[in-house]
């Protein structure tokens, strides 16, 4: 009897038709990035998309341009301006490895010596982006001008005959030349490269260095057996950062350097914005972008490193 007077169980409430919220918030992440996804696709993909047509297409600017699958034109512009593809390269590779070689000591000193003086320095490093990268490679047109202290002083030193010897400069003159090019890569594009170098040599456990020190390391070989494989990441983030821009630039070749100094970029410049000529413009950017991801690809893979800062 006592089984059969007990209140029923409470009924289940009804469904109301909304989403869980452990479902909802499954969603969360996917309407996050949907923004940064548009982004992408509206200026990138579609350009991409729309340069990549161009690039097979035949016809002139009074007549049109149609769409004819015309692959060659990928060739006769590589066979055509390989010599600016080369020169983009080695330009690129040297103002690269100045920035490694001048970036390394800088942010090395800011990460472990700086002390009080750190943001200083820091803001001193960014302080070139303060103003147009247009400036700043024009102040160079006065740095290197002919008759100023840097070509007075490397002329009195007779550095300016040894790089005349090894094809940087012409003679007595540092403009036009390619080391003015390099020069100039190198200065604008030198933050790039100290940036990610002292954000991976902060995160080093200084206890490290005081651990091969009570292995009586010496300081060279602390640097050769910690700091430098440690800081691999900032290495190769420097190193990409700096090499992909200064590849494709063309301001610091056109306002620093000569016909005979002329990159691919200001190739593809003159062919968009002068000659017209758009499926070979489209077509060399397009074996620049393959040639610089192929070269990317394989350095990171031989960098021996999948942690980049």
């Amino acid at each position: 009897m006592s089984t059969l007077t007990e209140a029923p169980p409470p009924l289940a409430p009804a469904a109301t038709g909304k989403k869980p919220a452990r479902k909802r918030g499954r969603l969360t992440p996917y309407w996050l990035l949907l923004p940064g996804m548009l982004w992408l696709i509206v200026f990138f993909a579609l350009p991409m998309i729309y340069q990549a047509s161009t690039s097979v297409q035949q016809g002139s600017l009074e007549n049109g341009y149609k769409i004819t699958w015309h692959f060659a034109t990928y060739w006769d512009a590589l066979a055509e301006y390989w010599p600016q593809f080369l020169r983009s390269v080695f330009y690129a590779a040297a103002a690269t490895i100045l920035c490694l070689v001048l970036g390394y000591p800088l942010a090395y000193l800011i990460a472990f010596r700086a002390g009080r003086w750190k943001n200083l320095i820091m803001i001193l490093v960014i302080a070139p982006f303060f103003t147009s990268f247009l400036i700043r490679t024009l102040a160079w047109k006065t740095i290197l001008a002919d008759n100023g202290p840097i070509v007075h002083t490397l002329n009195t030193l007779h550095i300016l005959d040894l790089t005349d010897w090894l094809g940087w400069t012409a003679g007595d003159r540092v403009l036009a030349t390619p080391m003015a090019v390099v020069c100039g890569l190198t200065y604008n594009f030198l933050p790039f490269m100290i940036l990610p170098l002292y954000t991976s040599l902060e995160r080093i456990d200084g206890r490290l260095h005081e651990a091969a020190g009570d292995l009586y390391a010496k300081p060279s070989t602390t640097f050769r057996k910690v700091t430098f494989p440690l800081s691999m990441p900032g290495v190769v983030s420097g190193t990409l950062l700096t090499f992909i821009p200064a590849a494709g630039d063309y301001v610091n070749a056109e306002l620093l350097g000569s016909t005979d100094t002329r990159m691919i970029g200001n190739v593809i410049q003159t062919q968009f914005l002068r000659i017209l000529d758009y499926p070979t413009a489209a077509a060399l950017s397009f074996i620049l972008m393959a040639a610089i991801l192929a070269m990317v690809t394989i350095y990171i893979r031989r960098s021996g490193t999948e942690d980049l800062v």
